[in-house]
């Protein structure tokens, strides 16, 4: 696999926000070498969450709520191995925002991401992870996330264009 033409830590910044971008947007443009070397990152990055995506703990605990009564709350919590992956991914990728939709009032807007942290993490673990996850069992078969299509050179520079999308 070929550098790309840039130093290491302009290479990985690179491949950082094109695997965010992916993830988030499902498709993204962009050169064939590129495209490439993003597919091999990806793939390994989506395999490690399904590994883990459904290692959760079930927990209650006492709060008080707003009358002074103690109330029995239920929660979950990431396993220490599904937390190390989750940082070891945040580690890999962009932490995109999420943005308010085009209609959305700012309430809720506000309302819709208050329990969200990191929103391309909780993409990741809650729908793109599960969703290979289960076509994996269907069609027995693990890998295979993403697709490239050759689009032709582009007017310029004549560099060989591409779209990677997750499948």
């Amino acid at each position: 696999m070929g550098r790309l033409g840039k130093p290491t830590k302009q290479r990985m910044a690179m491949l950082r926000n094109q695997a965010s971008e992916l993830l988030w947007y499902g498709k993204i443009k962009t050169t064939a070498s590129r495209a490439k070397a993003l597919q091999r990152y990806v793939e390994k990055i989506i395999t490690k969450a399904i590994k883990v995506y459904d290692a959760n703990i079930e927990y209650e605990t006492v709060k008080k709520d707003s009358k002074g009564k103690e109330v029995t709350v239920k929660a979950i919590k990431d396993t220490p191995e599904k937390l190390a992956v989750r940082r070891e991914l945040m580690g890999k990728l962009r932490d995109l925002q999420e943005v308010k939709a085009f209609n959305e009032k700012k309430l809720d807007f506000k309302n819709r991401t208050k329990d969200v942290q990191h929103p391309l993490m909780e993409k990741l673990f809650n729908e793109i992870a599960p969703k290979y996850a289960h076509r994996a069992e269907e069609t027995g078969q693990g890998g295979g996330y993403t697709r490239i299509y050759l689009l032709g050179a582009r007017r310029g520079d004549a560099a060989e264009e591409a779209i990677i999308e997750l499948v």
